[in-house]
């Protein structure tokens, strides 16, 4: 198995990369979110990786986080989801849109992605809502993140990626909202619906996500 590549990026492709790994050139697709944010030619990449393996083919697929790989794994499990609509839905959303949308149930979300019908867009979002909670926590490890959501006290919460401060907000309101006794569904909803409405900070999120769990007369 190959869970990480580091190396040169020595060509761009529409929906791939060539990379030099010690003078080994494996071809990796990826999103086109992905591709985009990749630095120029002849630059030093890592990517997080899932080796696909039929009787026939060998393809390498590419993240830029284990958050994305991971829900690209989800995605796939999906049926009538492939790889290649695994990458056009995280290349629309990104990860953590991936994850709101899910979160909210929001099926038009995930169709913004090319060649994704209705029918499959609903069955994404019913068949993922209940490991939106996990993934938002931000880990990448969806067992170890459920695990802190529900409050393990073995299971420390999971950190955030760095340098992401609206991810890390939401992981730490979602902690929170676990420890007031909050389901993780309801709580992962509340959140996505913060964060959309622009709460940004961990304050903030939990604030807002506070008022929408608060019980309506």
């Amino acid at each position: 198995m190959i869970g990480r590549l580091t190396g040169r990026l020595d060509h761009r492709g529409p929906d791939h990369v060539l990379l030099d790994v010690g003078g080994v050139g494996y071809v990796v697709f990826c999103s086109d979110r992905t591709l985009a944010a990749l630095p120029p030619v002849k630059s030093p990449v890592a990517l997080w990786t899932e080796l696909l393996v039929r009787e026939d083919l060998l393809q390498l697929f590419g993240f830029l986080t284990m958050q994305e790989r991971e829900w690209h794994r989800l995605l796939t499990g999906v049926q009538g989801i492939g790889s290649k609509a695994s990458l056009a839905i995280l290349g629309a959303l990104g990860p953590d849109g991936v994850a709101r949308a899910i979160a909210l149930g929001d099926a038009n979300a995930v169709r913004a992605a090319p060649g994704v019908g209705p029918k499959i867009a609903a069955r994404v979002v019913n068949e993922l809502k209940g490991k939106a909670p996990a993934m938002m926590m931000g880990t990448g490890e969806p067992a170890m993140a459920a695990a802190a959501l529900a409050g393990d006290p073995l299971v420390e919460s999971p950190a955030a990626p760095p340098g992401d401060g609206a991810l890390a907000a939401q992981s730490e309101a979602l902690s929170a909202l676990a420890n007031l006794g909050y389901a993780p569904i309801d709580a992962a909803r509340a959140v996505a619906e913060a964060a959309g409405e622009g709460a940004k900070d961990t304050a903030a999120v939990i604030r807002a996500a506070l008022r929408k769990l608060a019980p309506r007369e």
